[in-house]
């Protein structure tokens, strides 16, 4: 008799278990959503992505804790929701260390506009050359990171050679003392190739990381021990009472960035007369469809062939995108192609709308084609041309992405 109650209880229990299933939300595909880890990862990797997500998306600094004085987000995932794109409330103000006429402005190059109880939030030096940048999506990241110098280089024009109205150039940026350049780097005068950051002034995830940690949060580090200069409170940095966030979480989040998934391209056979156009009107000239990674110890990253849609250069955009702002050797209106992958989901992280190009300004797809000046004219007339259902089929390519 107990035996069968017992094994009476077991089937109730799995019906029970049954019946819940039927009422959970199911599993969002993986290629409609931005966050999630490489597949191949080994035990010890997935581990290691795990502990990096926790330190970037869950923990939550506080002046308790080391946050400020001065500061723009108290977490990284505060910025990147989801991983995905920001928005216009977690936008990010830079501005130049001195203009054309040699005028020195203290702080930069991010402005800190809040601060803790007891301090006063940093205010835009007056006459300061700045642009406002929106938080892109951090996911495929460790892809880009691998894209060797070599074939950045070799996707340069520099001096239009083909007659296309299209250059395209690296940014030379002097390096911290604390980044190891990435391997086969190649160096010019001291500057390596940036490929990271709205301007490509950052050289790699590691630099992005400690940088993040010091200039959003004003979090100190072993390599950032120094709190943002405040230009509100005078020449001097905030006195720091040491590294906050241990050398062990930064490894963490770089590592969580690292391995985070390529954004999936959806419905792939239903656009392709979108691809078509897009290459046919000239936007794949900088928005490269297809890199290769070099060799990286963690084996989903190496010797890929990756779809991001960029080619990590520097191009003149025109008036209409010409900020007065400069990162290393970026003019004011130079602005690195943004990879398109992950596209289709931004407004999945955005509040449910678009905010796009370096500043969020365009609201749609089509208002940032039309954003699109200097060396991305040419597309853009072209796309103007088109009729109406040829440009419904780009920007639908476009939204797939």
């Amino acid at each position: 008799m107990r035996n069968f109650v017992f094994y009476s209880g077991l089937c109730a229990l799995a019906l029970f278990l049954g019946a819940c299933d039927a009422f959970l939300p199911a599993a969002i595909p993986s290629e409609e959503t931005l966050d999630g880890a490489l597949e191949g990862l080994d035990q010890s990797q997935r581990r290691m992505h795990i502990e990096g997500d926790a330190a970037f998306n869950d923990q939550l600094f506080t002046a308790e804790t080391g946050l400020g004085p001065c500061f723009v987000a108290s977490s990284c995932g505060a910025c990147h929701a989801g991983d995905g794109k920001g928005h216009p409330f977690t936008t990010l103000t830079r501005y130049s260390h001195s203009d054309g006429a040699g005028n020195q402005f203290l702080g930069a190059p991010q402005l800190q506009n809040r601060a803790i109880p007891g301090f006063a939030p940093e205010a835009l030096p007056s006459g300061a050359p700045h642009s406002s940048f929106t938080p892109p999506a951090v996911t495929g990241l460790g892809f880009i990171e691998l894209v060797s110098d070599a074939d950045i280089l070799a996707m340069a024009d520099p001096d239009d050679a083909d007659g296309d109205g299209i250059s395209g150039v690296p940014n030379w940026n002097t390096i911290p003392s604390f980044i190891t350049p990435v391997p086969n780097a190649i160096s010019q005068n001291g500057k390596y190739i940036g490929r990271f950051g709205k301007k490509a002034s950052t050289h790699n995830l590691f630099q992005q990381t400690v940088t993040a940690y010091n200039q959003d949060m004003g979090i100190t580090s072993t390599f950032l021990p120094t709190n943002p200069i405040n230009y509100a409170a005078g020449t001097h940095p905030v006195p720091s009472g040491g590294p906050v966030v241990t050398d062990e979480d930064v490894n963490a989040v770089v590592f969580y960035l690292q391995t985070l998934k390529a954004p999936l391209q959806r419905s792939a056979a239903s656009v392709e007369k979108g691809k078509l156009l897009f290459s046919q009107i000239g936007c794949e000239k900088c928005h490269r469809e297809t890199l290769k990674t070099g060799f990286s110890p963690i084996a989903p990253l190496s010797q890929k062939e990756i779809h991001p849609y960029t080619d990590l250069l520097l191009h003149d955009m025109g008036p209409e995108l010409d900020d007065g702002y400069t990162e290393g050797s970026a003019t004011n209106p130079e602005w690195r192609t943004p990879p398109l992958w992950g596209l289709g989901l931004s407004e999945n992280s955005q509040g449910g709308r678009l905010f796009l190009m370096h500043d969020g300004r365009a609201h749609s797809l089509e208002a940032a084609i039309l954003l699109h000046g200097g060396e991305g004219d040419k597309s853009r007339s072209e796309f103007k041309k088109l009729s109406d259902g040829d440009k419904q089929a780009l920007l639908d390519f476009l939204r797939s992405l």
